[in-house]
């Protein structure tokens, strides 16, 4: 469920959230980064997918602003691909270093805040996104992008964290 209601809990939350999890990737060394969890996923892949989402969810928005097609989560693929698009993302961030991993989330971060500042609360938070194709404001979508999955990656990072530390 979205927590924000206006834009300065979207920044407050995006912010909240962003800090939470650059605590714990600014720790991680590139060998932990690296290292393969759960359904072979690593910390690198968790947040070099959060990096790509929020440059998703901007060029979803510029489309439908732009009256283009907007195509969700991509071009050629449905919600119910998402497991597909998901891999292939990874496949392409497979030669990414961890520091340039990092790197992009925290310059797509700076991103994400630019634009949430420079809308207007009923920008934000009255009416569905265009070209969405669905009743999500603007406001949700990106906090989806952003605080949601900064929320989710540090709850992952930190379970990896903890069966590092138990094996």
């Amino acid at each position: 469920m979205p927590a924000a209601k206006s834009k300065t809990e979207l920044l407050s939350i995006t912010d909240k959230e962003f800090v939470k999890l650059s605590k714990l990737i600014d720790s991680i060394s590139e060998k932990q980064a690296k290292r393969k969890f759960e359904e072979d996923i690593s910390i690198k892949d968790v947040v070099g997918h959060r990096a790509h989402w929020i440059s998703l969810f901007l060029s979803w928005y510029k489309d439908g602003v732009a009256g283009k097609d907007v195509y969700f989560p991509a071009k050629g693929y449905k919600w119910s691909d998402l497991k597909k698009y998901n891999k292939q993302l990874k496949s392409r961030q497979r030669e990414l270093r961890w520091d340039d991993v990092v790197s992009l989330l925290k310059k797509n971060h700076k991103k994400l805040i630019y634009f949430i500042n420079s809308k207007s609360n009923s920008e934000l938070y009255q009416g569905a996104m265009q070209g969405a194709n669905n009743d999500w404001t603007v406001g949700r979508w990106a906090e989806a992008a952003g605080a949601s999955h900064y929320r989710s990656a540090a709850k992952f990072i930190r379970a990896c964290l903890r069966e590092e530390s138990t094996t």
